[in-house]
């Protein structure tokens, strides 16, 4: 096993742990009850995987699945739950804000003074280590639950990129996964942070757990990989069924379709539609965002309408050729293995020239 792999795999499982504890503490500090400690036990499943995939993969990823990330959100998404639904309870200003940041200056000045004149560099460090987690607590708890949302976003993308990648994914997928991954995490940001701050919203429990569940299912699409990947199909089997060569050639696009579709930019449009239709909630950022998803989705219904009017030309002109359709997944491949084939027959051919048949002597003779 590389050391590089090894040591990738174990710090950036240990970030998710670390910001998942965190996550469990403001929960546990904010609701005031020990019981919520709980949470942090479901950490347990992270380290489960990682001494798994150490010992099975290598400390390497999985194809189409990353389970550590899974585990990841699982890990985390219960204590935003609990810090959403427990959101607005405490105001927040900004001149108490800075009030509290000369206050913690004063307070490190002071601890690092008595530290020098009394005692040594082991209770400086612990009294600045007491006055930093002093001043953590009293910061807002809205600033809290909004900087644990825009960490945890961060670290979905940047744990996906520290993590070892597999022998079935390149860089050069990742790198697109990657670029998509930013794309979604903002996207998802703006929603959450946008829809949860109207007031209206945050009178109506309802509506507030039904955002969260959408915010959640939308977060699925990140221990997956299907978006950069193509699906490996054997010609034989799906030569004579069109869906099957469709979703073999396609399947990293209409995998990409399916997710703005059905997880992301579908779903959102419906829950803002549902707030400026049903509940007369109406501002200028919820609106420019709802035409925002109109637009991403009717695109990729005309992306959709592109690729079948591409595939079914296809089709027809080697069904008019008298060509056997075969699965196209990786042209390059498939045209570099006949290829390497007919030089194969070639050098055989070479090789072993065709025995001239020896002609019967004749009657002359």
């Amino acid at each position: 096993m590389e050391l590089m792999v090894l040591l990738n795999a174990l710090v950036t499982r240990l970030l998710f742990v670390l910001h998942s504890l965190i996550g469990v503490w403001r929960v546990t500090a904010v609701k005031k009850e020990p019981k919520y400690w709980l949470l942090a036990l479901l950490n347990l499943l992270l380290c489960l995987e990682t001494g798994l995939t150490l010992k099975f993969k290598q400390g390497r990823g999985y194809k189409w699945f990353s389970p550590a990330i899974f585990l990841y959100l699982i890990c985390i998404v219960p204590s935003l739950w609990l810090l959403e639904i427990h959101h607005g309870t405490q105001y927040c200003g900004n001149e108490p804000g800075a009030v509290q940041v000369n206050v913690s200056n004063q307070d490190f000045n002071q601890s690092r003074e008595s530290s020098h004149g009394s005692e040594g560099t082991d209770h400086h460090i612990i009294q600045t280590a007491k006055v930093f987690v002093n001043q953590l607590s009293t910061i807002c708890e809205t600033v809290w639950t909004l900087a644990l949302h825009q960490t945890f976003l961060l670290l979905l993308v940047v744990g996906r990129w520290l993590l070892p990648i597999g022998v079935e994914i390149t860089r050069d997928q990742l790198s697109q996964l990657l670029l998509m991954f930013v794309g979604t995490a903002a996207d998802i940001l703006e929603f959450a942070s946008e829809t949860l701050d109207i007031e209206d919203v945050r009178k109506n429990y309802a509506l507030i757990n039904a955002i969260l569940a959408v915010w959640t299912w939308s977060m699925l699409q990140f221990p997956l990989d299907l978006a950069v990947q193509h699906i490996g199909c054997k010609p034989s089997a799906s030569a004579r069924r069109i869906p099957s060569l469709l979703l073999c050639r396609y399947s990293a696009e209409l995998w990409n379709i399916g997710v703005s579709l059905f997880i992301q930019d579908g779903p959102f449009f419906i829950v803002r539609s549902i707030l400026m239709g049903h509940f007369r909630i109406f501002n200028q950022m919820l609106v420019f965002f709802t035409a925002k998803n109109i637009l991403v989705v009717t695109l990729q219904l005309y992306r959709l309408a592109v690729i079948s009017l591409d595939f079914r030309s296809t089709v027809l002109q080697k069904s008019r050729k008298g060509e056997v359709c075969c699965c196209p997944c990786e042209p390059y491949e498939a045209h570099a293995h006949a290829t390497g084939r007919q030089e194969n027959e070639m050098k055989e051919f070479v090789a072993f020239p065709p025995k001239e048949e020896s002609q019967a002597p004749s009657e002359d003779h």
